[in-house]
């Protein structure tokens, strides 16, 4: 089986509730995602899609997808998409870097494969654990009293663990996760996100100010080094997303204790190849991981709900469900949630048809 042809198609995402917003005054209302076609001569098609969090956040921005797939897609016409270890290898010294770009490529290489094979991706990534797994939802930064109402809205909707975005002024952000914090219920679990928001001593003034409150610290500051010291002199258990992009950071953050769980962002890593890599170094030094993305669309969830539901339940902290964020639906057979948890579709491949309609027009064709 060869690869034929490659083509991208842009779908704007709005944002049910109109904005999202986090640390550093950054927001987005309709996220830019790009769906990746791999057409074969075996006459399947696989799909994959990458949607950076706005050009803000990480190394990556949708208009980069689209450039990077039109550099990249001339020298993988020929190359078998099933052999997913080589195709990497093939992407990496097409294009030094530039993870995000080839994310889309590999997860539709992973649809392809499943369908081959007849089975869903999650079998394929090393079978699946459980009948569904807990969801976590991302709670936009606004004021303290809202944010506490929007928690109570999504309990009653049945999520059990909120990622509270702060990493903005540190006596607002005490506010809030005490605010948040007094509306919840045991078992819930509160993970206070600063997305590198705070300078060192910001973020030492909040965990010390919320020092008597069950919430777990995420990603106080910009560099790792910052990062470790706050861990080390806080109790709270302690979450690495940013500075997490790689298999070295992995292993020196587990040198040095510096983190009690990991967020694993699929197209940060380069797809779900490198992805799974990660989730099972991960898993082999017992550490705890949240499945998730940049963003995306109903392919993305279907991705991070193969990911996450082959992930072993214990070191699987939450997983998060991009879909029902967002307006408008890029493909059907997506995993929905239900009561604060998801599946992996059962069918073969990411379990997923991309909705034409939806898509339209391709904005990239390499064939």
């Amino acid at each position: 089986m060869k690869i034929t042809a490659l083509r991208a198609y842009q779908v704007d995402l709005p944002l049910r509730e109109g904005r999202y917003a986090w640390s550093g005054g950054k927001s987005v209302d309709v996220f830019d995602s790009t769906v990746v076609a791999v057409e074969t001569d075996g006459g399947v098609t696989g799909y994959g899609e990458v949607c950076p969090l706005g050009p803000f956040y990480l190394p990556a921005y949708a208009e980069g997808v689209r450039a990077g797939l039109a550099e990249l897609g001339p020298q993988l016409l020929g190359e078998d998409p099933r052999e997913l270890g080589r195709l990497n290898l093939t992407m990496d010294r097409a294009l030094r870097g530039h993870p995000y770009v080839k994310s889309g490529i590999d997860m539709a290489c992973w649809d392809l494969l499943g369908k081959v094979a007849g089975l869903p991706v999650c079998q394929l990534l090393g079978g699946r654990y459980g009948d569904d797994f807990h969801l976590y939802r991302a709670i936009s930064q606004r004021p303290p009293a809202e944010m506490a109402e929007n928690v109570r809205q999504y309990r009653d909707e049945g999520y059990r663990r909120f990622q509270l975005k702060v990493g903005g002024d540190p006596e607002e952000d005490i506010e809030r996760i005490r605010a948040v914090a007094a509306v919840l219920s045991p078992g819930d679990k509160l993970v206070a996100d600063a997305n590198t928001g705070w300078t060192q001593h910001e973020a030492l003034r909040v965990v010390n100010a919320v020092r008597d409150l069950d919430v777990y610290i995420e990603q106080p500051c910009e560099s790792y080094e910052e990062c470790l010291s706050v861990r080390q002199r806080t109790p709270h258990p302690f979450v690495l997303d940013e500075n997490i992009d790689g298999l070295q950071a992995l292993l020196r953050g587990h040198a040095d204790l510096a983190m009690d769980v990991v967020n694993i962002k699929i197209s940060k890593f380069g797809g779900l190849t490198r992805a799974r890599q990660a989730r099972d170094l991960c898993a082999s030094l017992g550490i705890a991981m949240t499945i998730e993305d940049s963003w995306g669309g109903d392919i993305v969830t279907a991705a991070i709900a193969h990911l996450a539901h082959s992930t072993p339940t214990p070191l699987l902290f939450t997983a998060t469900d991009f879909n029902s964020y967002v307006t408008v639906a890029n493909a059907e057979g997506a995993p929905q949630r239900r009561a604060g948890r998801l599946a992996a579709s059962a069918a073969p491949g990411l379990g997923i048809s991309p909705t034409a309609a939806v898509l339209g027009n391709e904005v990239l064709a390499v064939q």
